[in-house]
């Protein structure tokens, strides 16, 4: 399947989902953040622990979302789509801690080969 080399795996309420950044998730994104650059730093800030929280469960609903209209798009069994109050009732605030980690990576997987043909480093440094 091609969209599992551009996604990160979570597990909400006993079910996995794909978290993926797709053109359209990167528009929400920008809409809200102004970029992706930005919601990096408004992640790893996260100076007020409930908005957050509102942050990272945004960013789950969004991105596993994607996954779900991928499938919807392509198949005739549609799935239904996530909503936040569904993320919020179904994670713990420990679960959505380590849930940063799998936004980040689906990021990384997202933007890699843009990244990987501009430089090719591994790291750029912190600004």
């Amino acid at each position: 399947m091609q969209g599992t080399d551009r996604s990160a795996s979570i597990s909400i309420g006993g079910e996995k989902y794909q978290l993926i950044l797709t053109t359209r998730a990167t528009k929400e994104i920008a809409k809200r953040y102004g970029g992706l650059e930005n919601l990096g730093a408004k992640l790893m800030k996260s100076e007020n622990f409930e908005m957050a929280l509102d942050e990272v469960v945004w960013l789950i609903t969004l991105l596993a979302n994607q996954s779900i209209l991928i499938h919807n798009l392509k198949n005739q069994d549609k799935r239904e789509l996530l909503t936040e109050e569904a993320v919020e009732l179904l994670t713990s605030p420990l679960e959505l801690a380590a849930y940063k980690d799998a936004i980040m990576e689906a990021m990384f997987k997202g933007t890699k080969r843009n990244v990987q043909s501009e430089d090719g480093l591994k790291n750029t440094p912190a600004g």
